[in-house]
């Protein structure tokens, strides 16, 4: 990148930012400067400038790869009234229309092109994409890609190798965007998408303008009635001055809540996945331009969120891992101004995050997926699908869990189908203990008496130097201050550890007394230092 191209003048020129936030210049110079990204960085951050800016500079064709229509729409509406052409290609339009806007690409009247991963996936649209040349690539929400992240996707996981696909001799830049991913999901993410010569930026976890608390509840019916009592309280306090967020588990759950809220005499809306595509984006479209007070929602609702102003996020169920609890209690206070989380906090709850994890799929299904696979002569979802009794989804969960297998180098292709299977199950049986180590972490957060920023920062493999000050923690004089790691330290964030029953694993927190480990088999574990010290469990890896 030329050295002249003042990058605070080009976004104020294009885009009205007054200046680039923490991140955006750096992350934006080095995609200038022909190296691919992996941006990790809070909800709000500014993230999607990264690539709209880059986009603009490189005077050439961005491919937007995102997994959510609403996400998209957002971002499509902000690019047009920024006066820079982008169209997408979705299910929400016609064959004509998607048509249409590969003739407005290829004629170089597009800056941006929009698509959701299953869309690249498919073979016409990959080709037609590719002889566009795009210059770009932008992946958002790219924790998607890895298979260590809180919501691996199946259609994510080919990313890599279909953007290879796309740039023929040159391979268009990659840029990946995420608000949540510890040390291992990074670099798996990295990898995955076959990033070349990546520069990571991170910009922190750290909140400093909202203010973290966990509300315990005895039995049901006195968790029903704290979440009334909490919302009817932050409600009253912003009245005029912001909307909220309230997340329940279950869809039941999301309509019981919105209807006793709306009958308090709040204007409330409702959204979940089992609604009809028309009510969502009414949901959505009326909390965005402030016709509600809140939105009661499953965790579907979130992505594509652009509003700044949400003073607080009250969950109503324990999420299933900390990772979906700091997304979306991120949402809270984008605009820089205090807000409030509050979790209503009921132990029973967690198990439903374990009923919600991925099932470990049977043997018999596994191999008649490797029978497909040498049916079709081939490793491609669609045709392994079509020579497959099962959808396209099932298909491609075991087709991801055996390509994982044999990365890891547990498949012995001259062992057989039987072992291979083995092979297979073992790993999704891992995934699965990950999933179920993550549900433990939350409920760590849940009742720790440690500094709750602190908490969610060291999960995410950061030490937060000063406890926040903010929490129901701190504010009750349970948090001490916090003691600095020595530089000798036996035990550093992000180091490389090996455990005699766990295998490998990464640091990922360190405390006093204790560290929090990510192994590769068995997930997070939080070990006691003066334990792994007297019985000389860790090594270096």
């Amino acid at each position: 990148m030329s050295a002249s191209i003042d990058l605070g003048a080009a976004a104020r020129e294009h885009f009205g930012y007054a200046s680039l936030l923490p991140g955006q210049d750096e992350a934006v110079s080095a995609l200038m400067g022909g190296r691919d990204v992996l941006l990790v960085s809070p909800t709000g951050s500014g993230k999607s400038l990264t690539y709209q800016l880059t986009g603009v500079l490189s005077e050439g064709l961005t491919l937007v790869v995102s997994p959510l229509l609403a996400l998209q729409a957002d971002q499509l509406a902000h690019l047009e009234e920024a006066g820079h052409a982008a169209g997408r290609i979705s299910s929400a339009e016609s064959q004509a229309e998607r048509e249409q806007v590969l003739k407005r690409a290829g004629a170089g009247d597009l800056s941006f092109l929009f698509l959701a991963p299953e869309q690249l996936a498919n073979p016409e649209v990959r080709t037609a994409i590719a002889a566009l040349r795009p210059v770009l690539v932008a992946v958002d929400e790219a924790h998607c890609v890895s298979a260590w992240g809180h919501d691996f996707r199946p259609d994510y996981f080919r990313l890599g190798d279909l953007v290879d696909e796309l740039g023929g001799a040159r391979r268009p830049r990659v840029v990946a965007m995420t608000a949540t991913a510890a040390h291992p999901v990074r670099e798996d993410i990295a990898e995955r998408l076959g990033m070349h010569d990546p520069l990571t930026v991170v910009t922190g976890f750290a909140r400093d303008n909202l203010a973290l608390e966990v509300v315990r509840a005895v039995d049901p019916e006195h968790q029903r009635r704290l979440v009334l009592d909490l919302v009817q309280e932050r409600a009253a306090a912003t009245e005029g001055h912001g909307s909220g967020l309230v997340y329940a588990r279950t869809r039941k759950g999301a309509e019981m809540y919105a209807e006793q809220l709306a009958e308090l005499g709040l204007r409330t809306a409702v959204y979940h996945a089992g609604l009809p595509q028309r009510t969502r984006e009414e949901a959505h479209a009326a909390f965005t331009e402030d016709r509600v007070d809140l939105v009661v929602a499953t965790s579907a609702f979130g992505m594509g969120i652009d509003k700044p102003d949400i003073r607080y996020v009250v969950h109503a169920d324990a999420p299933e891992s900390p990772d979906t609890y700091y997304q979306e209690v991120g949402r809270a206070g984008r605009d820089g101004e205090p807000a409030r989380g509050t979790l209503v906090y009921r132990p029973e709850d967690l198990s439903l995050g374990k009923f919600f994890s991925a099932t470990v799929p049977r043997r018999k299904d596994v191999e008649k997926v490797l029978r497909a696979i040498d049916a079709a002569g081939s490793t491609d979802p669609r045709e392994v699908t079509a020579a497959c009794e099962f959808g396209a989804r099932k298909t491609g969960r075991i087709l991801n869990l055996i390509t994982l297998a044999r990365e890891v180098g547990a498949i012995d292709d001259s062992a057989g189908p039987y072992a291979t299977a083995t092979a297979v199950i073992d790993r999704a049986e891992a995934q699965r203990r990950l999933e179920d180590s993550r549900v433990e972490m939350m409920r760590g957060y849940a009742e720790t008496d440690r500094c709750r920023a602190a908490f969610l920062v060291g999960y995410f493999g950061e030490q937060q130097e000063d406890p926040c000050g903010l929490c129901d923690n701190c504010r009750a004089g349970l948090v001490e201050e916090t003691a600095e790691v020595a530089a000798d330290a036996p035990y550093r964030v992000q180091s490389q550890v090996r455990h005699a029953e766990f295998g490998v694993g990464t640091v990922t927190d360190v405390e006093e007394d204790r560290l929090t480990i990510l192994f590769e088999d068995v997930g997070y574990r939080t070990l006691s230092l003066e334990v792994v010290e007297a019985e000389g469990l860790l090594q270096r890896a």
